[in-house]
């Protein structure tokens, strides 16, 4: 008679968050939350998240006037998957350009190939141990300047909300580590596993790298939905003919008020608001159905294969299949 054999729990992708005191306590709290509502569908967890300081048991002081006691000393770095820098005020490499002899002795454990992303100003850190040398990156736009006199050789644009530049990954400030974190779940897991954290979290579940950081926003005049509701209203319908005029119809605005507020609203024309939508939603597509290219270019309102294949190529850098075989979930 054969007994059921209970199948390995796959292995957790480890997290390593260094707090660097005096630790920015929002930035160090996003990576333990948002990762740890990535879970599989049956409620698995998908990352181990472990919080380190420079010494085992060593209580860490955060700039909002209180302490920590993290779990693990600095040996847990050796043990990651992926290194979290998150925002910080120590002294050397936010005002002299140097790391102090413990945290560069510290960050040398790092297995090569290692995963390493800051938000906010920890970004200053991995200037200073030189990874980022030659290498795009952002930070705190109240920040950049100080950031160029101390790093020159790092091609900083502080306009983004986060830069995905393969193994090394760099957020703006503060909440712009949740778009970071959401953005190494969805290329880790997939947008099914990201949207369902993002859903947890009660956060938007995307908002891309090349947002800019400085979103203008007014308040709406009295009475007035603005444009949110034409923008539920156009993603239930991403499939059909959507032209500009009929979205500022259904808003009951002019053309040129329904473009002024929508840009006002989300930092985009509506017609770059469109087709990212689009996009994203056929890259949803090629996630969770079976779909043929065609059949989801036709879905998003991508009209052929060939729109489809031009926009993925223009937006992701790979081709309608490979994003099919590289994010497909179980």
């Amino acid at each position: 008679m054969c007994k059921d054999v209970a199948m390995p729990t796959p292995p957790s992708h480890v997290v390593a968050v260094l707090a660097l005191e005096p630790v920015v306590g929002f930035d160090l709290t996003i990576p333990p939350t948002v990762f740890g509502a990535a879970t599989r569908a049956d409620g698995t967890k998908l990352y181990d998240v472990r919080i380190c300081g420079l010494e085992l048991g060593a209580p860490v002081r955060a700039s909002a006037g209180f302490s920590l006691i993290p779990d693990y000393g600095p040996e847990a770095l050796a043990e990651a998957d992926t290194v979290i820098i998150p925002g910080t005020y120590i002294p050397q490499p936010r005002h002299e350009g140097s790391l102090p002899d413990d945290l560069a002795k510290a960050l040398d454990t790092i297995r090569p190939g290692t995963r390493i992303a800051s938000i906010c100003t920890g970004a200053f850190v991995l200037a200073a141990a030189g990874l980022l040398d030659g290498r795009p990156a952002t930070t705190h736009w109240q920040r950049a300047q100080m950031f160029r006199d101390l790093y020159p050789q790092v091609k900083l644009d502080e306009e983004l909300l986060f830069i995905d530049d393969g193994d090394i990954v760099t957020s703006a400030g503060l909440a712009a580590g949740v778009d970071l974190c959401l953005h190494l779940i969805r290329r880790d897991f997939g947008s099914e596993v990201a949207n369902r954290a993002a859903r947890h979290c009660v956060v938007p579940p995307w908002r891309d790298g090349g947002q800019s950081q400085f979103i203008e926003r007014v308040v709406p005049d009295e009475g007035s939905e603005g444009t949110a509701p034409t923008r539920a209203w156009a993603l239930a319908r991403l499939d059909e003919e959507l032209s500009l005029p009929a979205m500022a119809e259904y808003a009951r605005m002019s053309v040129r008020t329904f473009s002024r507020r929508f840009k006002a609203e989300t930092g985009q024309s509506p017609g770059t608001w469109l087709l990212q939508q689009r996009v994203r939603h056929a890259c949803h597509l090629l996630e969770t159905t079976d779909l043929s290219v065609d059949r989801v270019a036709e879905s998003a309102g991508l009209g052929t294969a060939a729109s489809l294949r031009h926009h993925l190529r223009s937006e992701l850098g790979v081709s309608p299949l490979a994003y099919r075989k590289t994010f497909r979930t179980g």
